[in-house]
Formats: C-alpha cells, sequence, structure tokens
C-alpha cells in the first residue's frame, strides 16, 4: 500500500489490520444478537398467539351459559349462568392437580423456573387446552338443565374433566397417543394412517355429548314436559347471544389449535367458516326457519368441521356443515319428541352425533381424491370415534348411576317447580320484577 508515493510503516498495516478485526467481529455480535431476538420474538409471539386462542375458548364458556339461558325458563336462568361459571372454576382445580398430568405428563407443582422459560409457554398451553376439558361438563349442562341437582352434578363432572376426558386426551393428542395417533402407530399400519382430530370433534365434543346421554336418561323429562305447550324457551335473544359467542370464539378454538404461530392456517379458518355456513343454511331448510334450530344448525356445523378444519377442501367442509346442519334439526326432534328423551339444549345431537359425524367425514372428505390434503384413513376414524364414544357412555353411566342411587341426582318435584334459582343460589334471574 502506497501514501503519496511512499510505502506505509507497518504499524499503520497493523492498525487497519485490527480495524478490519473488530469490524468482524462486531458484525458477528451484532448477527448473533439479532438471531437471539429474533428466536425470542418466535418464543414471545407464540405464547401471545395461544394466549388469544385460550381467552377466545374462555370467552365461548359466556355462549355456552347464555345459549342456555335462552333455552330454559326464567326461573332457572341463574341457576345456568352460575353452573358454567363454576364448573369452569372446579374444571381448571381438577385439571391442573389431575386431568393434565394425567393427559400431558406434566405436573404443574413443581417449581416455577421451569415453567418460566420460553415467556411461559407451557402455562399458555394449559391454558388452551384447559379451555378444551372445561367444555365437558359445559356440553353437559345443557343437556341436564332445569333439573338436575348443583353439587351431584359438579361432582360428575369433576371426575370428567380429571379422569374420563384426560383418558381420551391422552390416548389421541397426549403422552399415550403413539397407537391411535402416531405416524407409527397401529392404525397407521394396519389402515395406512393414523387418527386425525384437528380441533376436537370427537375428543371434545363427541365426548362431552355422549357423556351427557345416560345423565340425561337417568334424570328423566322435567315436570310437565310432555304436556301439550307446558314448557317453551325463555329468550331467544339471549340463545342467539350465546349462539354468536360461541361462534366467534370457535375461531379460536379451530385456529389456535395449530399451537404456534408459524403453524397457523388461512385454510382452517375458512373451512370453519365454509362449515359454520352451511349448518346455518341446513338447519334454516330443514327447521323452516325456526330461529333456534337455525342458531344451534351454525354450531352443529362448527362441531363438524374441527377435525378436518386443516384438511378439507372449502367446498366438502361446506357440505360436512350442512349435513350436521340437517343432522341436528332432525334427531334433535326424534330423540325429544318421538323418544321422549328431555335432552334440553339438544347437546347428544349437536355435540355427540355432530362430532361423531365430524370425526368419520375426516376419513372421506380429507382425502385427496374429494380435494382433501391426505393422509387420512376411514377406517381409523371410524374405529377411534367409536371408542370415544363407547368409553363417554360407559363413564356417564357407571358414574351418574352411582350419584343417582347414593346422593341423587335430581331436584325434588317442589324444588323442580320452585326453579333451580330460588333453591340453589336463592334469587331470581330479575329480583326487581319480585318486588
Amino acid at each position: 500500500m502506497k501514501g503519496n508515493g511512499k510505502i506505509l510503516p507497518l504499524r499503520c498495516w497493523g492498525v487497519c489490520l485490527s480495524l478490519i478485526i473488530a469490524m468482524s467481529i462486531c458484525s458477528g455480535v451484532a448477527k448473533a444478537e439479532d438471531a437471539i431476538g429474533i428466536n425470542d420474538l418466535v418464543k414471545s409471539s407464540d405464547a401471545f398467539f395461544v394466549l388469544i386462542g385460550a381467552v377466545m375458548i374462555l370467552a365461548m364458556h359466556g355462549g355456552f351459559a347464555f345459549l342456555e339461558v335462552g333455552s330454559v325458563r326464567r326461573k332457572n336462568q341463574v341457576n345456568a349462568l352460575n353452573k358454567i361459571i363454576c364448573e369452569w372454576a372446579f374444571s381448571s382445580l381438577v385439571y391442573f392437580l389431575i386431568g393434565y398430568p394425567i393427559a400431558r405428563g406434566v405436573s404443574f407443582l413443581a417449581p416455577v423456573n421451569q415453567f418460566t422459560v420460553d415467556n411461559g409457554f407451557q402455562y399458555v398451553k394449559f391454558f388452551l387446552l384447559l379451555g378444551f376439558a372445561a367444555c365437558i361438563p359445559a356440553i353437559i349442562s345443557g343437556g341436564v338443565a332445569e333439573r338436575a341437582k348443583f353439587w351431584p352434578n359438579a361432582l360428575a363432572g369433576g371426575v370428567f374433566v380429571g379422569l374420563v376426558y384426560p383418558l381420551i386426551e391422552g390416548l389421541t393428542w397426549g403422552r399415550f397417543n403413539a397407537t391411535m395417533s402416531g405416524a407409527d402407530g397401529w392404525l397407521a399400519s394396519v389402515f395406512g394412517a393414523p387418527f386425525h382430530d384437528f380441533a376436537g370433534s370427537v375428543v371434545v365434543h363427541a365426548t362431552g355429548g355422549w357423556l351427557a346421554l345416560p345423565a340425561i336418561i337417568l334424570l328423566g323429562a322435567r315436570l310437565k314436559r310432555y304436556e301439550e305447550n307446558a314448557i317453551k324457551v325463555s329468550s331467544i335473544p339471549f340463545l342467539a347471544l350465546g349462539s354468536w359467542m360461541l361462534i366467534v370464539g370457535w375461531f379460536g378454538f379451530n385456529v389456535m389449535s395449530a399451537g404456534a404461530l408459524k403453524d397457523v392456517s388461512g385454510l382452517v379458518a375458512m373451512n370453519s367458516l365454509m362449515a359454520m355456513v352451511g349448518g346455518t343454511i341446513a338447519a334454516l331448510l330443514a327447521s323452516k326457519n325456526d330461529a333456534g334450530f337455525v342458531h344451534n344448525g351454525a354450531l352443529a356445523g362448527l362441531v363438524a368441521v374441527c377435525a378436518g378444519s386443516d384438511l378439507y377442501h372449502p367446498v366438502t367442509a361446506f357440505v360436512v356443515g350442512a349435513v350436521a346442519g340437517a343432522t341436528f334439526v332432525f334427531l334433535f326432534v326424534i330423540e325429544t319428541e318421538k323418544w321422549k328423551i328431555d335432552d334440553v339444549l339438544g347437546v347428544w345431537p349437536l355435540h355427540g352425533v355432530c362430532g361423531a359425524w365430524g370425526g368419520i367425514a375426516t376419513g372421506i372428505f380429507g382425502s385427496e381424491a374429494l380435494g382433501g390434503r391426505g393422509g387420512v384413513s376411514f377406517f381409523s376414524q371410524l374405529i377411534v370415534t367409536i371408542i370415544v364414544a363407547a368409553i363417554a357412555l360407559f363413564a356417564s353411566t357407571f358414574v351418574y348411576g352411582l350419584l343417582k342411587f347414593t346422593v341423587g341426582i335430581r331436584l325434588s318435584p317442589h324444588d323442580e317447580k320452585r326453579g333451580a334459582d330460588l333453591t340453589a343460589h336463592m334469587i331470581e334471574a330479575n329480583p326487581e320484577e319480585a318486588l
């Protein structure tokens, strides 16, 4: 190197080399810091993504409450509201202490520092999965409304959230899922693909619906239920409000089931929308424009689409939802009028049957031949759906049967006539009107 026609002294060479090395080191440090910063952003984004989903599912439970409030008589509205929030509280404790460790093999009784890494992702994951678990007693609540005792029903819900649901969750989504949902499991090896349930048609909804059926039968029909025009819903506006709260929250239920921001799928959102629309239109036509059926038809479509929402073509998602909406209308009428099973909100056809349909439909419409993404088996879907329904039926019959013949599960005729609001909570829905 020359300067003004002279060779630079060796000292200048050393300074230049030092500057180059320093710049390289600073550049490397900056890149490392950028990498760390991006990694931290990914972790915090995932935690926030899952947290938003958990909060949306929490809001859905307000939907469960108002759907029931609008479907029962005024003397049982406070009971409906209290049941849902108390069942969430009971579920939180039971799932925290017993259910989650069974299903996922994780106990939060360990030192807190174990779970504060990755922005506390394990905590928000629990919150999200708690929302699924707490759906079980919320679903059952709508079927046994207006005549079930508060505490025995709460005890049954605790057993289901602490033991029965975690068993099903563990076998399908959790720590024991290798056989049913694993790529190398028995179902995959025999039928070519494992069981697939992206957001809970079978794991959550079918479980809740089939758990509810024995409870409804063991309780028996409400007093005067089958006298002509003896019992009517109290509020279509509240019923519709509950439906809308559930519909909006369902996009958290389905989309945030991805579990990480990088895995979010617009297809899941689109298919959820199309299934909801299909269920609404089918219920509208099948019921000849009955408002109660229309709002529940939308929910039927969403129940059914959960399992295959990440696989369907939007057109087939519409079909799956439409079948569910029509099925709910026809089965609710048959169940309550022909079979005389007094399922107040129709939770067995809505969640039990439409959830099972969603699981089976995934094995049909999720295939590449029908425009889906593939990787599913009809027989794997059918077998696991039947197993889940059988477990739920057995567990509910045992638990509610034991409670019925020990402490009793139904209000006395006097208390039922008086209403669960005054009997269990000592206040009416509109106290000022009673003055």
